[in-house]
């Protein structure tokens, strides 16, 4: 029996991925949005496995995309309270100043 690809399992898990990668490149606010889409996308892809599973293959892409998206949210929420920190207590000031020392030697 031909078994058809799982929708939004896919989906899920590239999102996923690159909710991992902008949390960690853009100060996490991009990658918690691209996440939380992308742990919708699994939960939907596993919701339509679970009631009728004979009928599709790709649950391990949903899982997995599942697993990076929460990944990728964790890491925009420590990214994120990183640069609030940052901001609130004055280091960013004091860090952005030694990046123009380094850039300038």
């Amino acid at each position: 029996m031909y078994k058809e690809k799982l929708p939004h399992s896919q989906t899920a898990l590239i999102l996923g991925i690159v909710s991992i990668v902008t949390a960690c490149c853009c100060w996490g606010i991009i990658g918690i949005i691209i996440g939380i889409i992308g742990l919708f996308n699994a939960n939907k892809a596993i919701a339509i496995h679970n009631e009728n599973p004979e009928q599709y293959e790709g649950i391990n892409n949903a899982q997995t995309g599942k697993t990076t998206s929460i990944i990728g949210i964790v890491i925009g929420v420590l990214s994120m309270l990183w640069v609030i920190y940052l901001f609130s207590s004055g280091d960013y000031q004091l860090m952005f100043e030694q990046y123009n020392e380094m850039l300038g030697e």
